[in-house]
């Protein structure tokens, strides 16, 4: 059955703590990106039970629902009709959630920020680094050929100039010209300097140096680091911003660009370059103590916490450490933790969807843990193992597990040298970093550890909640006669008549903008005398809010709302009862719901009903009014 994207969007927006709660909103391909005033007004079990949610979790100040590609744009449109909210771009989101994060947080986003755009480049070279290394071991004839040497340089690339990508990258985050970027990228590279790589076999003495003011530079090449670049461009993008608020216009074209470069150049080389080389190694020989210390225990707590840095929105922080690693000594041995961390997601995910009764969980976690068997694991672990979370820590244990194999795991390379297990490339985990691995057989066991431990477990330990039984909907009172009920909508295909006694008042008279501008469809308002609602025809129920203040119907085409009183979602039920279920075939005349007109006055709250036809722009003859 399609789902109903009007109801999904309503019964969302009936748990987000009101419209005031909401400060953006926008979506991408598969989520609705929400940007939350108050996360405690968030009734979270009720979104997660959203039919048409298929996982929801809070990332960089995000609140993001899976909904689906092909559905999450029509869901979003009618939210913005239910909620009168402004369309947003993803960028807006973004930008409203990164000014409400702290700052340490900000720090630790801003490495993803800069990798995630270039993880394209890097995951095609580092995959074709694998196959075209691995080829010599079964056509050692290869490895002599013209198609190796050039295949070898076209998979190298990448990795030899990484600096200029990341620098671009990173200009963009920070806001400052992209081929200025480029510039200090590829000054940091420079063929007059000498390669990083090669420098460690030459003298002290051989090595050319500058001598700049009070300033000894070593003329040597950054090829193996990123974190100096990064701050380079850093700084570049300071430096431009501060000159162009301070420059004159008419020379701001040439004189910004110019004293950006060379102050940038400067303090790199002199002072970034040294001193944060020095830093940067220190954490790659951490990184590699880490995961290598007690015999692998640091590899081990590091595959079990490493699902929590992806709920927290930070694990593309390790982009930093995998892309180093790579480009010092050309073996990223961080990926086999994400890898195992990741498969073992995957583990407890597919033992939640092979065990799992509930039909609507069940179509979440199958395709969910297929996702992260290829290293997505965000619909896995925030549609269904987070959720429940003792899948979760199952899914800790096999990344653990994993882990601490791998890291007892060495190879060999093409030169008969021992070296870390690891991959070629960052950005792939699962079944697709298969390539990219220069022991495969190590990484299959790798990876049916951790997912056999986490599969097994979750099957063991997780039990299925029993569902709730629905309380049953209070009988519904006698149908009353709907003779003498005036009518007041009109269409081609039916006629809407009044459920409420009162006065009608125009729809541009309802106390509510989003009501009053016909953003939810044509109608009219009631001012009640009685705490009543009846059926306006013969139809059917579609929804009854959880709430109880909200009742739409169905009849021959005819979507109707019937919205007792104005913000009064935020009573939460109190003062209302409903005497019908979604789904019921009522009759005109027929009690609906009771509300308790004092209660809401009390509350602060218009009690004015709007009575709004849906659907009205696909009627013919929509008519508004009492007759």
């Amino acid at each position: 059955m399609a789902l109903d994207y009007r109801k999904c969007a309503e019964e969302i927006f009936s748990h987000l703590g009101g419209k005031e709660n909401i400060i953006s909103a926008a979506h991408c391909a598969t989520r609705l990106r929400l940007v939350i005033a108050d996360n405690s007004k968030i009734n979270t079990k009720a979104l997660e039970e959203v039919e048409g949610v298929k996982g929801l979790f809070d990332s960089n100040g995000q609140l993001q629902l899976i909904i689906g590609t092909g559905t999450v744009n029509k869901v979003y449109d009618e939210f913005l009709a239910v909620t009168g909210l402004t369309a947003a771009s993803k960028a807006d989101v973004k930008a409203a959630a990164a000014s409400r994060m702290p700052l340490w947080k900000k720090i630790l986003k801003t490495p993803g920020d800069v990798f995630v755009p270039i993880l394209p480049a890097i995951v095609a070279s580092g995959l074709m680094m694998g196959i075209v290394e691995a080829i010599p071991k079964f056509i050692p004839a290869f490895g002599q050929s013209d198609w190796f040497s050039f295949l070898d340089l076209v998979a190298n690339t990448a990795f030899a100039l990484l600096p200029v990508l990341v620098a671009i990258s990173a200009a963009r985050v920070f806001g400052g010209n992209i081929f200025l970027g480029a510039v200090i990228g590829i000054m940091m590279v420079h063929p007059a300097l000498i390669n990083a790589w090669t420098v460690g076999s030459m003298a002290p003495e051989e090595i050319p140096t500058w001598h700049l003011f009070f300033f000894n530079v070593k003329q040597v090449g950054y090829q193996g680091h990123v974190i100096p670049v990064i701050l380079a461009v850093l700084l570049m993008c300071t430096v431009e911003k501060w000159l162009h608020k301070h420059v004159p216009e008419m020379i701001d074209l040439f004189v910004t660009p110019l004293t950006t470069v060379l102050v940038t150049a400067f303090i790199t080389f002199t002072i970034i370059g040294p001193v944060f080389s020095v830093f940067e190694n220190w954490v790659l020989k951490g990184a590699q103590t880490l995961i290598t210390i007690g015999h692998g225990i640091g590899a081990a707590i590091m595959g079990a916490i490493y699902p929590f840095t992806v709920v927290m929105g930070l694990h593309h922080m390790y982009n930093v450490i995998e892309a180093g690693m790579i480009s010092s000594t050309g073996v990223n041995s961080w990926m086999p933790i994400a890898s195992a961390a990741n498969f073992a997601q995957f583990g407890a995910c597919l033992a939640v969807a092979l065990k799992v009764k509930n039909a609507k969980t069940k179509s979440v976690a199958f395709p969910s843990s297929l996702s992260a068997s290829l290293g997505i694991t965000e619909p896995a672990i925030f549609g269904i193992n987070f959720r429940f979370m003792k899948p979760f820590v199952c899914g800790m244990v096999g990344g653990a597990a994993g882990s601490l194999f791998a890291s007892w795991m060495h190879g060999t390379n093409m030169a008969g040298e021992t070296v870390a297990f690891g991959a070629t490339t960052y950005g792939v985990t699962g079944i697709p970093g298969i390539p990219a691995v220069n022991n495969v057989p190590v990484y299959l066991v790798e990876l049916l550890i951790a997912a056999g431990i986490a599969f097994v477990l979750t099957w063991t330990l997780w039990r299925e909640d029993e569902p709730q039984k629905k309380a049953e909907a209070p009988k519904a009172a006698p149908e009353v006669s709907a003779e003498g009920m005036p009518s007041v909508i009109r269409c081609a295909v039916g006629e809407v008549l009044q459920p409420v006694k009162g006065k009608v008042i125009p729809l541009e008279k309802i106390p509510d903008e989003t009501f009053a501008a016909g953003i939810l469809g044509q109608g009219v308002g009631v001012e009640p005398s009685e705490g009543v609602v009846v059926a306006p025809f013969d139809g059917t129920v579609t929804s009854v809010f959880d709430t109880k203040h909200a009742i739409t119907l169905e009849s021959n085409g005819m979507e109707l709302l019937i919205h007792v009183g104005i913000n009064t979602v935020s009573m939460q039920g109190e003062g209302f009862k409903a005497f019908v279920s979604d789904g019921d075939v009522v009759k005109a005349g027929q009690k609906l719901l009771e509300f308790d007109r004092d209660a809401i006055k009390k509350a602060g709250y218009s009690d004015t009903v709007a009575i709004l036809m849906g659907n009205s722009d696909d009627l013919d003859g929509v008519e508004c009014g009492l007759k």
